[in-house]
């Protein structure tokens, strides 16, 4: 373990570095290219190196570094759990760097500022690595901070849009109220505990009803920083106006830093757990996934659509949370157990297509200056090895075999199935319905891919931008690659990744999933032979064995080659990119369905020329319903607190007098 911590260290010391490189990128822009970025990448492969030891060894390394406070050192802590998450950002992190290079070539010549992208960037990677690692709450809260604060000026990088700055905005206003829910929850564990060592606060012990208010401040700030729905309007907002390897970073991996706060906070701090506690994180994971998907398939925008599809991937791994705590706190460990690697391998999962797809669009952002999927099409044939890229990430979010998103999710629903064990019929009743939930939001999440990738990348173009897209440059399809190749190899060989991860209930927990691995690499069987089983190997064999079925008859001439020509238009015009599905009419049935759940402003005008013009806005509920009254409220007692500033210096000694008076008061 001395090794990983060592590697992890190498990582944090080469993302500074790569962060005071670019200070110098004002006079010499292509130190960014040239220097910074590819040392951020490598940052990138030392944490990938350092999470894999750390979960190869399966023990623990601490370390007490001379910063902080003279009576409160920083201190370092990494285990599997915190071993885990490090191959998590180290593998988005050396994608993000080899792809970025050519991505902000574009920016040289303008009047972007590149000290401040690449500075932030690497001040970024180094807050989440630092989180990650802190073995104290001090240092956790100070690294939290730094990954927020570095992330709100990536946000803003293109600050000259009003909307850019407004987003950043509410990402740093929400950000902070998070931080603060989290620094109060640490401050029940160390008033109980002594003390801010994570080591003094697992030996604390809470009674339940600090220990319930502890998880509820944990929940609302690492929910508020994972997008958990109705604490998500920032992510929608922040993601899709940040440089798109910086969308990678912050969906694909900053989401997860959360989800390894929560995971830390409750299953490794708190103490003993609660089964109410997994009602409540059941309820809200459901909740998410649905209202995500809903809502991505509302888009047009491709990275907005993008950023409302992790707020549903994000609900599906808490899903998963909220049925190990359920299990654990009824003495189900093993059940606890494996819905926890269940939502571990969905983290990964997800930060390696969402990764791969943020990627995608910045390289047709790059290549056609497109976001909006109205204006795409026939993409595939402009950009093929793209198109090929982008088309794993599609089966893998869509939760396909024999990619890695169909792996995470049936060991969800496999976890979701062992409900008979339970002895509550509430709860045996509870949890089919968030099985049906996951399955709703499986395929509406099918759905929403499918419209994304025939949309964008199949049929003809429909702007004069795209039809002049060409081929991005080998690094940007490399970076894409990288994370390409971990959806398949993720899916095709899920028994070896479960096996890794089972160190981390062992250690956190006590116990792991001794039957998943029971019978070879070829089978799964996480809870038994008998309750459920997946062969991945052998699905990837029958799908080559029906390829070349399917060659050998197209050869012997069984299957006829088909004769292309101009389908029969009955006399009208010739087909044009006008007449193609857009992507509002693909969404137009479900947005009917659940047309209650959105806020739509739908019109159709005719402009000065007599052209109908049909205009659809699909609004978040959320904001309506939670975020616009409380701004109303706030704003009505700013306006009465503005009445106290009346100008006069006597006003102001009396009302310093009085607070004096009071204060003395309260103490005598």
């Amino acid at each position: 373990m001395d090794q990983a911590l060592s590697f992890a260290l190498l990582a944090v010391g080469l993302a500074l570095a790569s962060s005071l490189v670019s200070c110098f990128a004002a006079r010499f822009p292509c130190l960014l290219r040239l220097v910074a970025l590819p040392v951020f990448a490598l940052a990138g492969l030392a944490a990938l190196v350092a999470g894999v030891v750390a979960l190869w060894d399966g023990g623990t390394a601490t370390m007490t570094l001379p910063l902080g406070l003279p009576w409160l050192p920083w201190q370092l802590h990494l285990d599997a759990l915190a071993g885990f998450f490090l191959a998590i950002i180290g593998i988005v992190g050396a994608a993000a760097g080899i792809f970025a290079p050519a991505y902000v070539r574009g920016i040289e010549r303008s009047s972007e500022s590149l000290p401040m992208l690449g500075g932030f960037t690497g001040l970024f990677l180094s807050g989440m690595l630092l989180v990650v690692l802190a073995g104290d709450a001090f240092l956790f809260m100070v690294a939290w901070e730094l990954m927020s604060l570095s992330s709100y000026f990536l946000v803003a990088f293109h600050h000259e849009h009003a909307a850019n700055r407004r987003a950043a905005f509410l990402y740093l206003l929400m950000a902070h109220i998070g931080g603060l829910s989290i620094l109060l929850g640490y401050g029940v564990l160390a008033s109980f505990g002594g003390g801010f060592a994570f080591t003094a606060m697992r030996a604390a012990e809470l009674t339940p009803g600090w220990a319930s208010v502890a998880f509820a401040l944990a929940f609302v700030g690492f929910g508020m920083k994972a997008g958990l729905v109705p604490l998500h309007a920032w992510l929608p907002e922040a993601h899709p106006v940040a440089p798109s390897h910086i969308s990678a970073l912050m969906s694909g991996v900053m989401l997860k830093v959360a989800v390894y706060g929560f995971i830390r906070f409750v299953f490794d701090l708190t103490g003993e757990i609660q089964w109410q506690w997994g009602v409540a994180v059941l309820a809200i994971g459901s909740l998410s996934a649905l209202m995500g998907v809903l809502y991505a398939l509302m888009q047009h925008d491709l990275k907005r659509l993008l950023a409302y599809s992790s707020v549903e991937n994000l609900g599906i791994i808490f899903i998963g949370l909220g049925l190990s705590l359920l299990y654990l706190g009824t003495g189900h460990r093993l059940l606890g157990a494996l819905a926890l690697v269940a939502a571990l391998y969905h983290s990964l999962n997800h930060a390696l297509f969402k990764g791969l797809l943020f990627l995608g669009a910045g390289a047709i952002l790059h290549s056609a200056h497109e976001r909006d999927l109205e204006h795409m099409g026939g993409l595939l044939r402009r950009m093929p090895w793209t198109g090929l890229l982008f088309l794993i990430g599609c089966l893998s979010i869509a939760a396909l075999p024999p990619f890695n998103g169909f792996v995470s999710e049936w060991l969800t629903f496999q976890a979701s199935l062992q409900a008979w064990q339970l002895d509550s019929g509430v709860l045996r009743a509870l949890i089919p319905i968030v099985a049906a939930t996951l399955a709703l939001t499986g395929a509406l999440a099918a759905l929403c891919f499918v419209k994304v990738y025939g949309i964008a990348f199949l049929g003809q173009a429909r702007t004069r931008h795209v039809r002049r897209a060409r081929p991005v440059p080998s690094s940007m399809r490399a970076g894409q690659a990288v994370l390409a190749v971990g959806c398949v190899l993720l899916g095709v060989l899920p028994t070896a990744v479960v096996a890794l991860l089972s160190v981390i209930p062992e250690q956190i927990l006590g116990h792991g999933l001794p039957q998943a691995t029971a019978h070879g690499w070829l089978w799964l069987t996480p809870v038994a032979p008998e309750t459920g089983s997946y062969s991945a190997p052998l699905v990837v064999a029958l799908l080559a064995a029906m390829a070349v079925a399917a060659a050998w008859l197209w050869r012997r001439g069984v299957v006829r080659r088909v004769r292309r020509g101009d389908p029969w238009d009955c006399g009208f015009a010739m087909p044009s990119s006008r007449m193609q599905y857009t992507a509002t009419a693909f969404a137009q049935p479900v947005r009917r369905v659940f047309g209650l759940l959105f806020r739509i402003d739908e019109s159709v005008e005719t402009d000065n020329k007599g052209v109908l013009r049909h205009r659809l806005a699909v609004h978040d509920r959320a904001w309506t319903l939670l975020y616009l009254p409380i701004a109303r409220l706030v704003d009505a007692g700013v306006r009465r607190i503005v009445r106290l500033q009346s100008g006069n210096v006597r006003i102001y000694l009396g009302w310093t007098l009085a607070t004096l008076l009071v204060l003395l008061w309260i103490i005598s």
